[in-house]
């Protein structure tokens, strides 16, 4: 193993470990989140009221030195230009300058999204996809790590705008945190993580180091094989009689971009067909609209369970 992959191994499992101080009990979870940040995509998180969402993107922010984490509490009211920002005229010159809006920040987390109207919601698209946003006529670009944390509540549905298709897309995974094992609760109860914990964490990576870390995870390498497992999921779920919307082409890319991270966690310089099948129904699940009355995530691993046991036939 070269030394660079170790390195970067220890420095990421270390950031999930600190992490886990205030976390309880959710590792994969934790995980998850860096593998989305390591790779440019996205998360959201769909799960009931105080189970730690906003805690968790607070709890990375820390852990990262000079990273800025920015929130919005998405409402009925908020408008694009609240997340963007806006050109502000002054009378005293006759000019305008641009007042950057919260979006500014690497880690942005934007609570209860389904909320927010669907022109809100919109102002969020150019920035995930592109790191950008246009104001005015005039682009800006957002930091090189920016990163969404999305939170929705799956039971409260009144006054909600549920995110189409192509919004659903830009999401590299859909998580649900869970409600934590008994231990794990007790010492949440007991020692209260999010008030003691998290304030007294100290930063063990720079910016600069996440993002070599990050370019290096594009270097682990992926087998045409396994591309092509990955492509061959997707189009299982296209053709499938159940399913009326399959996964797309940027779901492939994201798996493969997700697997390689996650051969990183485990120490090595090559995705394996494990990472493929562990990640496949995070990347792939949300991407679906089913026709019939499945699970989508139960759905993507018997299709995938199948096909990399046929890969795996043929070796």
């Amino acid at each position: 193993m070269n030394d660079k992959y170790q390195e970067a191994s220890q420095l990421i499992n270390s950031l999930v470990a600190a992490a886990s101080q205030v976390i309880k009990g959710k590792e994969s979870f934790i995980q998850k989140l860096i593998i989305a940040m390591l790779t440019g995509g996205h998360v959201l998180i769909e799960d009931v009221p105080g189970l730690g969402k906003t805690t968790a993107a607070k709890t990375l922010a820390k852990l990262i030195d000079g990273m800025q984490d920015g929130r919005i509490q998405c409402t009925p009211d908020l408008l694009p230009y609240d997340i963007t920002g806006v050109d502000v005229y002054e009378g005293a010159s006759g000019n305008f300058h641009f007042e950057a809006g919260p979006i500014f920040c690497d880690i942005l987390l934007a609570d209860e999204i389904n909320r927010a109207t669907p022109k809100t919601q919109s102002a969020l698209l150019e920035a995930m996809a592109e790191g950008q946003v246009t104001v005015g006529g005039r682009t800006y670009r957002l930091s090189p790590l920016f990163f969404v944390v999305a939170t929705q509540n799956p039971l409260d549905s009144d006054g909600a705008y549920p995110l189409p298709a192509a919004e659903l897309d830009r999401f590299m995974f859909k998580l649900e945190v869970g409600y934590p094992a008994l231990q794990d609760e007790f010492l949440i109860v007991k020692e209260s993580p999010s008030e003691k914990a998290l304030p007294n964490l100290k930063p063990l990576i720079n910016k600069e180091k996440l993002s070599e870390v990050a370019g290096l995870a594009q270097e682990v390498f992926c087998a045409d094989e396994l591309i092509t497992l990955a492509i061959e999921i997707a189009v299982a779920t296209r053709n499938h009689p159940d399913i009326a919307l399959g996964v797309s082409p940027r779901g492939v890319i994201q798996l493969i971009k997700a697997a390689r991270v996650e051969a990183l966690f485990n120490n090595r310089s090559y995705v394996t067909d494990a990472d493929i099948l562990k990640l496949v129904a995070a990347v792939y699940g949300h991407r679906l609209i089913l026709a019939g009355g499945d699970n989508p995530k139960q759905l993507i691993n018997r299709l995938a369970e199948q096909l990399a046991g046929k890969l795996l036939a043929g070796r």
